[in-house]
């Protein structure tokens, strides 16, 4: 009998327990504001950062999704483009019209020039400032 109850519970888990979106759903019109902190520089930690996006990509679909990825302190290797395998995965997720944003004050430190990223990619002064900016206008802020 237990086996049976958890069984049905299970099942209705399955059944019924997908994500209820919240009003107003996304849309074309619409789409879901999302800004991205990526501040570690480890391959872990980047590769976990492009995995969500690539996630919510899937889940609301490129056009229901506008996704900003801010790339800043160590994290700024996300968009260096000596970083082969990492910069293949940026430029995909920019076909898919992913943003990313490079900070200017981590590229003065580092000495980083805008050559040195991945093409299409924004230079902004202050990434974390840009994080706080696009929250402040709406968008969900997380970093993985």
């Amino acid at each position: 009998m237990k086996r049976l109850v958890f069984l049905v519970s299970v099942f209705s888990t399955l059944a019924f327990g997908d994500i209820r979106f919240a009003q107003p759903e996304p849309s074309i019109d619409k789409p879901r504001e999302v800004v991205m902190g990526i501040s570690h520089g480890d391959d872990e930690s980047i590769h976990h950062g492009l995995s969500t996006a690539n996630n919510l990509l899937k889940f609301y679909g490129p056009e229901k999704i506008h996704l900003r990825i801010v790339a800043y302190y160590h994290g700024i290797r996300t968009l260096l483009k000596s970083e082969k395998e990492i910069a293949v995965r940026v430029r995909a997720l920019q076909q898919y019209g992913v943003e990313f944003v490079a900070c200017g004050n981590t590229m003065e430190t580092k000495k980083i020039t805008p050559d040195q990223l991945t093409p299409d990619v924004e230079i902004v002064s202050a990434g974390i400032a840009e994080v706080i900016e696009r929250a402040s206008e709406g968008a969900f802020y997380i970093q993985p």
